[in-house]
């Protein structure tokens, strides 16, 4: 079985909002394929959040990051061209009825650890917003 082998997986997607359901349909198939069925759920639920944030608030080509450290920890992130730091997260109570600004909130609350780091590449700037999960 692959859970004890690190693995990393990227999709690059267009600025484009049907982009975040293709994101959330094959990190499903991703983690379904390496036996971690049970994390699917909150994975897709904070990759959307994440994936979303980048298509939303950035004009550029974004990606979804997938990867597994071999050791129990599945890192999800969501890199964009703006190198702004992303908003900071709301209060999870004052974020939920609101319709705008619930991503980073809901990343906050369910992930195990969240961040953000700016990022520099062959002259393109940009930012990597990421989250992680343990298996329980």
């Amino acid at each position: 079985m692959s859970e004890n082998h690190p693995w990393e997986y990227s999709l690059y997607i267009p600025n484009d909002p049907r982009a975040v359901t293709i994101c959330r349909r094959t990190l499903r198939l991703i983690l379904t394929m390496h036996g971690l069925i049970r994390m699917v759920d909150l994975a897709e639920l904070l990759a959307t959040e994440l994936v979303s944030n980048a298509v939303r608030h950035t004009k550029g080509p974004a990606a979804l990051r997938v990867r597994w450290s071999g050791g129990g920890v599945l890192r999800l992130g969501a890199w964009d061209a703006d190198p702004s730091p992303p908003e900071p997260p709301q209060p999870f109570d004052r974020a939920v009825d609101r319709e705008d600004g619930r991503g980073l909130a809901m990343v906050r609350a369910c992930a195990d650890v969240w961040g953000w780091q700016p990022l520099s590449r062959e002259g393109n700037r940009g930012k990597y917003v990421w989250c992680e999960l343990g298996v329980a």
